[in-house]
């Protein structure tokens, strides 16, 4: 079965009215077309990786429904669009949610829409970056979706829940694809070897795997640029793998690395460890992630997991911030460096972050909470409050909880400064009503 495939990008469409080509991209039949695409899958036995979701995959052609294909760049997604359509069948139109908007989607809905109502054909859309669709774009597809007017296909590098509308997310099937492991990607820059007819370049081929990130289109990109280099160069081995690596790190700041990253950062520092959180700071920092977002970040963590253990601590990360915005980078590297480092070595309490989320589920879960008169401002009971300062040591027996509310919120540890603090607190309840 093969499907017809439409290339709509703004006001220019291409038709193929034979069996898909694969090497689509390629506008200029006399070029060669890139590695990559010259060696597009067009079946999933030819498909490297992904083994989980095969099931899923193979039910996906038997069983047509709209899905989002989402994950890292170069792990197969725009390949297992063009695999589904063909296996499939039907007309398949591929649409760029980065050229256009939604005046062209329109125009090529109604395009299948009247095909399908003339010619019976059937059709499949594929929108690719789809997370790059605001929300009314999105929004113009759910009428569609919802009364199956075509097959929808989609593909983001993003985290769908943060980057779709929870309308769109309901109507489809969502298919994380992970990134490629060392092995797949051995197999395939093998095959990508021997298109180029180049055997010499198999030494090269386990360091490729191994620094291209999972993403097999990158690899075989850098396999590509190694055809420029002589047989006789390819023996300074190191130095090519360097040069052609130097630029190749991965660090999306609006992707689902970024948030990886900054949790491995902030989970170093919970675990107490300054190496990861220094390994982690650096990655964020090489990756030109906004100092000040990580400076915030600090500040949350100080009073959420290092707390009344080390009261110091927002004050170190509240100084950071400031100084960050104050100098920029990259001296700020060495001021986030500095209350990184010190939050990872301080004691750690969470006392406070679970007392006011306790207290809150408390007072979510409970009808209005009625002031005691002896606290209010406008009571005639308000005369009855006793002031603390009057007392010895700043202190009388007093109830600041309301009538049959006896929970405790607050639940004292014992690490660092917390256990003085703990210690007093102890030795005053004890005494309370």
């Amino acid at each position: 079965m093969v499907c017809q495939e439409k290339s709509f990008t703004g006001a220019n469409s291409i038709d193929k009215k034979g069996p898909m080509q694969m090497d689509v991209f390629n506008f200029h039949h006399e070029s060669t077309p890139p590695l990559a695409a010259k060696l597009r899958p067009k079946t999933l036995a030819d498909f490297f990786g992904q083994v989980k979701i095969r099931p899923q995959l193979e039910k996906l052609i038997t069983h047509p429904r709209h899905v989002i294909f989402w994950g890292p760049p170069g792990t197969g997604k725009t390949t297992l669009a063009y695999i589904l359509a063909d296996q499939i069948g039907g007309e398949f139109h591929v649409f760029s949610a980065v050229t256009s908007g939604i005046p062209e989607l329109k125009r090529l809905i109604q395009e299948m829409l009247d095909q399908k109502r003339e010619f019976g054909k059937k059709s499949i859309l594929f929108i690719d970056e789809i997370h790059r669709f605001n929300k009314s774009q999105q929004d113009a597809l759910l009428p569609y979706l919802e009364n199956g007017d075509f097959l929808f296909i989609g593909a983001t590098t993003e985290y769908p829940h943060t980057s779709l509308n929870k309308a769109l997310i309901s109507r489809v099937s969502l298919i994380e694809l992970k990134q490629l492991g060392p092995n797949d990607l051995i197999s395939i820059l093998e095959r990508g070897m021997e298109d180029l007819g180049r055997p010499e370049l198999k030494d090269y081929l386990e360091d490729l795997a191994k620094l291209s990130n999972g993403d097999a289109r990158f690899a075989l990109n850098q396999l590509s640029r190694l055809v420029a280099f002589t047989s006789t160069e390819l023996i300074n081995k190191d130095q090519i793998i360097k040069d052609i690596f130097e630029h190749a790190r991965q660090y999306d700041k609006n992707a689902n690395r970024h948030y990886d990253v900054i949790s491995a950062f902030i989970k170093s520092i919970r675990g107490s460890d300054p190496q990861g959180a220094l390994l982690w700071l650096a990655v964020m920092l090489d990756g030109g992630e906004d100092p000040e977002f990580i400076a915030r970040r600090l500040m949350i963590l100080a009073s959420e997991d290092v707390g009344l253990a080390n009261s110091q601590a927002l004050q170190v990360t509240t100084n950071a911030h400031y100084v960050v915005k104050q100098i920029g980078m990259p001296e700020a590297r060495i001021t986030l460096s500095h209350a990184s480092v010190f939050m990872a070595l301080s004691p750690k309490s969470n006392s406070v972050y679970m007392g006011i989320n306790e207290a809150l589920s408390f007072v979510k879960e409970n009808p209005t909470l009625e002031v005691p008169g002896h606290l209010s401002s406008v009571s005639p009971e308000k005369k009855n409050y006793k002031y603390p300062h009057s007392f010895p040591q700043n202190w009388t027996q007093q109830r600041y909880l309301p009538e049959g509310v006896d929970e405790k919120f607050y639940k004292p540890q014992t690490n660092g400064s917390e256990k003085a603090l703990m210690d007093q607190y102890v030795a005053l309840t004890k005494k309370r009503p």
